[in-house]
């Protein structure tokens, strides 16, 4: 059974980024940046944010971090978004979720221009994801793909079932993993969905991202399965000087008796996020340059 790291593969990613964004800024004078909008004080949030601002400058990049209060209303956020679309210093931006209550998160995603859209959420993007077109892809989904490939596993003719129909990952993994460039048969399972294991068992490759801790377990795996374990749960632990430990979505011990190869929570999709972000903050910025030299 293999373990499939990455860590190691963000990091391999990340020094190949930091090369690219050093590259583009000796030939065309351009430091790619990233802008950041985080409302309020979410703990959560601001720890991933400050993981974003961190990642982003080991990697040569411009970090911008703007933060409001949690009643600052939708208006002024959109305010924030238009702003930056029009900052040329700017080549991604990004508004962390959750959003306060009463702030239409769709309506912010909209706003976003899609050159910028480094998250991929804007509608523009995602239906380029589903036409085949050029777009910036969703991070996590996109990560996926990465590691999938990392561990050296074809995924032609095979049958992918994804757990989880969310917009920001399940649908869209689904949609990347039926691509004619990746051609898996993909099955997509969620919570209306009747007999999971019916359809897991026959699953060659296995994305759980359910955000429930041991929706995936052994039983429910065909030998040699490959799982993809999105999930990241915090469950009580009183061993654990913190409480509480970290587990996914499957249940570790019990799918790696089975599987052929499974990543681990934490240390597995977790560290491509942030990784794929760069890529796409990266990505923007190369276009926005061959955009430049079309318009002289």
């Amino acid at each position: 059974m293999k373990i499939i790291d990455g860590k190691a593969l963000s990091a391999r990613l990340r020094s190949e980024i930091a090369e690219g964004a050093a590259a583009l800024k000796a030939e065309k004078g351009v430091t790619p940046g990233l802008a950041v909008i985080l409302v309020g004080e979410n703990p959560a949030s601001v720890s991933y944010v400050t993981a974003k601002e961190k990642a982003c400058l080991a990697a040569g990049m411009h970090s911008v971090l703007i933060r409001l209060p949690a009643d600052a209303g939708e208006a002024k956020i959109l305010d924030e978004v238009r702003r930056l679309n029009d900052d040329p210093a700017i080549h991604g931006v990004l508004v962390q979720l959750p959003l306060p209550q009463g702030v239409d998160a769709g309506k912010v995603a909209a706003a976003i221009s899609p050159e910028k859209d480094v998250d991929g959420f804007n509608a523009v993007n995602v239906g380029n994801m589903v036409l085949g077109g050029r777009c910036l892809l969703p991070c996590t989904p996109h990560g996926i793909l990465k590691l999938i490939e990392f561990a050296g596993i074809d995924c032609r003719g095979k049958h992918a079932v994804v757990l989880g129909r969310s917009n920001i990952v399940g649908t869209p993994t689904a949609i990347l993993l039926s691509r004619k460039s990746v051609n898996a048969t993909v099955t997509l399972c969620h919570s209306g969905t009747a007999d999971l294991a019916k359809f897991t068992r026959t699953a060659d490759i296995v994305v759980a991202a359910t955000g429930k801790p041991g929706t995936l377990t052994g039983d429910m795996l065909k030998p040699g399965a490959v799982v993809i374990d999105v999930g990241v749960n915090r469950v009580e632990d009183a061993s654990s000087a913190r409480g509480y430990r970290l587990v996914g979505d499957a249940d570790f011990e019990s799918c790696a008796k089975v599987a052929s190869a499974i990543t681990p929570v934490p240390g597995g999709v977790g560290p491509m996020t942030i990784t794929m972000l760069l890529w796409n903050t990266l990505e923007s910025a190369r276009r926005g340059c061959v955009s430049s030299a079309d318009r002289v």
